[in-house]
């Protein structure tokens, strides 16, 4: 029976998931493939560390290129993190002709453009399904499934830390930080969990599916990211009156001629659409294409158990490209889409919420200045008892490009009735 060599850098919760499920699925594996899986080499930081799995002293190192340089490791799987170090790894697997698997989101959609463009001149696969949604076989569907679709959108709830938070904020009305301290305690959330709440860690999945769907590598530096931090139950609250959620949406469609919408944002969803129901750590990515329509992707968008599914899912079919060589690498450019568009052109509707003075007139002055900017204001809510000298006064705004909504705020908030920085959220309503 053909034997696959496998070389783990890292071995952390997914690493050690990986080790240890290769181990008790090998006869299903062996049986479905008709290849046995077997690790050559493990490296690690700290030799002496005590694990949750326990490998044999033979195969561990704290050499990384170790990995690389062993003949009968055939298939390397990057599970290091971070982005220097892991970048090189990958670089120097890629010159050796080892095929790669990695679960690193941020070395992709950083550094994905150099690593892909390596791996197609030395004609070296690389396979990333577990970098986006955990479990949720998602690259795949975009990649090979809806290959035949032009993709005209994907909205993603794809950061579980972030919609635990929301989803305890809307069910028991507490505030950002009691709602993070609580994912914090039950594991949900980093010690440091800057990426999740500050939507950096839901971007660079939005960045790998837009650079599949629409064949040019994203650049993170001119993409919208905004977090969650600055969300309060008073908001939460408002938007349920007005019959949405608010979820951290990541929000990817193709826009007029060759430019492409990517962004990642706290977001009003109505509670009637699907992703509104999306709770607690569970992610979900809606995807519309132009032949398939509207689809669902639905499951545990982190963890151990399910990341390193898709792991060893990508350890099948570097298995099967091994036997079958393929003129696919991982990301294929084309020429349809090329750039991205301006946050400042991008038009959506508006929730914004205000702090003002409780006078006569007030409303007026803010009614006023969008009316001079052409911005329509659907609807208003202004609650009748409040605390102290000053009011909230929530407005949803008509259809508006963001730069013209901004430079409408910029004014409003330079009233002197206006007594605190405004919430301003995006509106999704899935036309």
């Amino acid at each position: 029976m053909k034997q696959l060599g496998i070389g783990l850098a890292g071995l952390g919760n997914v690493g050690a998931g990986v080790y240890k499920h290769l181990a008790q699925n090998r006869v299903l594996l062996r049986e479905r493939l008709g290849v046995d899986f077997v690790v050559k080499k493990v490296a690690v930081r700290d030799l002496s560390k005590q694990r949750d799995v326990v490998v044999p002293a033979e195969l561990l190192t704290n050499d990384p290129l170790a990995v690389i340089a062993d003949p009968s490791v055939e298939v390397v799987v990057e599970l290091m993190g971070g982005i220097e170090t892991a970048f090189a790894f990958v670089m120097a697997a890629i010159a050796a002709g080892k095929i790669v698997v990695t679960g690193n989101k941020a070395l992709l959609a950083e550094r994905g453009k150099e690593i892909f463009a390596a791996a197609e001149a030395k004609k070296v696969p690389i396979f990333y399904e577990a970098a986006v949604a955990g479990g949720i076989p998602i690259i795949k569907a975009v990649r090979e499934a809806f290959v035949g679709n032009h993709i005209l959108s994907m909205h993603g709830i794809i950061n579980g830390t972030s919609n635990y938070i929301l989803t305890r904020m809307s069910e028991a009305g507490l505030q950002f930080p009691e709602a993070l301290a609580e994912a914090q305690a039950l594991g949900y959330a980093e010690a440091d969990p800057t990426l999740d709440v500050n939507g950096w860690d839901a971007a660079h999945k939005a960045i790998i599916l837009a650079s599949l769907a629409y064949g040019f590598w994203v650049d993170s530096r001119q993409i919208f990211v905004e977090g969650v931090q600055k969300i309060t139950a008073a908001d939460i609250t408002f938007a349920r009156e007005l019959g949405y959620a608010i979820k951290l949406l990541g929000v990817i469609k193709a826009g007029i001629g060759e430019r492409v919408d990517v962004r990642v944002q706290p977001t009003l969803i109505p509670k009637g659409h699907v992703l509104a129901s999306v709770n607690g750590v569970f992610n979900a990515i809606a995807v519309r294409g132009d032949l398939v329509g509207d689809t669902l992707f639905y499951g545990r968008g982190a963890g151990q158990d399910p990341t390193t599914s898709s792991v060893i899912s990508d350890l099948a079919e570097a298995a099967l490209a091994l036997q079958a060589p393929r003129n696919f690498f991982g990301f294929t450019a084309h020429t349809i889409y090329g750039r991205l568009m301006p946050i400042s052109e991008v038009v959506t509707s508006f929730y914004l919420r205000l702090q003002v003075e409780d006078r006569p007139g007030v409303l007026g002055q803010v009614a006023s200045i969008f009316g001079e900017h052409e911005i329509g204001i659907s609807s208003v809510i202004q609650p009748e008892t409040h605390d102290g000298d000053t009011i909230p006064l929530v407005l949803m705004i008509h259809l508006a490009t963001e730069g013209k909504m901004r430079r409408a705020l910029a004014e409003v908030e330079a009233l002197d009735c206006v007594k605190a920085p405004a919430a301003l959220l995006h509106v999704e309503t899935f036309s």
